[in-house]
């Protein structure tokens, strides 16, 4: 955790941030290892260019600084908010009359906290520094790359367990719960990146629909999105299939959607702009016919979080490079029918982009589907 410091320090630096300030969630977890959950008692951790530590938090969490890897100034306060603002104002001290640039996550940051360090730091400039943390984040090392592999391994089987109950007549929430307890039955952490996505039939064509009480039919589409965690990091993975037999447009709308996802996922590599694998999945959709109908980026980043940087949408011009992570889902959606959906979680690796998620991509019968996931 300390060489991670070490590297924020450095990126502050050359953003031009005086500080940086955070409170409980990925980024937070990442470089100091502890980990909190949002509460109606704030907790800040703020970090400057210069190595400096101030970590605000209640008293009742105090034994979780005894096992920072780094030194820190620690402020501690009670349950009366009334003496909250008093204790901000006691922790910056130091730096209060500065002209600080402070950075912090906008998707993050709360307006409790924010307030708080406002009042606290009346001459300091709040802006953006998102990017510097998610440059922290998104290459990631050898040991994360294996946690991921793992959290991919953890839902995949988990899937297998529960195709083998799914029959038609099912609801959409009876499947979902069965994949629950299998995530958790095959070693899933409890916090899942989102709760699954179970769609059957006319459902199936939005593409992050909630389960419903629908029942799943004989010649519908089955949807599955899902995930698992697995040592703080995530996978995410959607697989599609036939319950009975198809008809031929849900059989050509299936195709294109494995040429996307596969064309994406040979043709993506380093050094080329997150956009460019956008474009390779879109294009084969929009070749097909039904380019109006693939209706979101091609992916995500995927980590700490279920959606972080990069990005994979068309005018992203970031640069991928070995480490980075994330999905490739290309869909095709057509409304009040069906839609078809298949998400790998791929690496970028010197060679290209390796798949971190192997269960058979064609849409096929359930049945069939079960028997090649078996043979492996």
């Amino acid at each position: 955790m300390g060489k991670r410091m070490d590297v924020l320090t450095n990126q502050l630096e050359q953003d031009k941030l005086d500080w940086v300030a955070l409170n409980p969630g990925p980024s937070l977890r990442y470089l100091t290892g502890l980990n909190f959950h949002l509460m109606e008692r704030p907790v800040v951790v703020l970090v400057s260019s210069s190595g400096q530590v101030k970590l605000i938090m209640p008293e009742l969490e105090r034994a979780k600084a005894a096992s920072l890897p780094f030194e820190a100034e620690v402020f501690l306060f009670s349950d009366d908010p009334a003496g909250w603002q008093a204790l901000f104002a006691r922790a910056m001290a130091d730096i209060s009359s500065r002209p600080l640039r402070v950075g912090v996550e906008p998707t993050r940051l709360r307006f409790l906290e924010l307030s708080l360090l406002r009042e606290a730091l009346p001459n300091a400039e709040f802006v953006d520094g998102s990017a510097a943390l998610a440059g922290l984040r998104m290459r990631k090392s050898a040991d994360e790359l294996r946690a991921m592999r793992h959290a991919a391994l953890i839902a995949q089987n988990a899937l297998i367990n529960t195709l083998t109950t799914v029959k038609p007549g099912q609801t959409e929430r009876q499947i979902s719960a069965e994949l629950i307890v299998q995530l958790y039955r095959e070693g899933s952490e409890a916090e899942l990146p989102f709760a699954p996505i179970v769609s059957t039939g006319p459902n199936t064509a939005n593409p992050h629909a909630s389960p419903t009480d629908r029942t799943l039919r004989e010649g519908e589409i089955l949807l599955i999105d899902w995930g698992a965690g697995f040592s703080g990091y995530f996978s995410d993975i959607t697989r599609t299939f036939f319950c009975g037999e198809a008809n031929e447009e849900m059989r050509q709308i299936a195709s294109l959607v494995e040429k996307a996802n596969e064309a994406a996922r040979f043709g993506g590599g380093p050094g080329m702009p997150a956009g460019e694998v956008d474009r390779l999945a879109r294009e084969v959709i929009a070749d097909g016919g039904y380019g109006d109908f693939f209706t979101h980026r091609t992916g995500h980043g995927l980590g700490m979080e279920a959606h972080e940087q990069p990005y994979i949408y068309q005018a992203n011009p970031l640069t991928l490079e070995p480490g980075m992570v994330f999905t490739i889902e290309p869909g095709i959606y057509l409304p009040g029918k069906y839609g078809v959906r298949i998400e790998d979680n791929v690496v970028v690796e010197d060679g290209g982009l390796r798949s971190l998620t192997d269960l058979p991509r064609q849409v096929m019968r359930l049945e069939t589907f079960l028997e090649k996931a078996r043979k492996g």
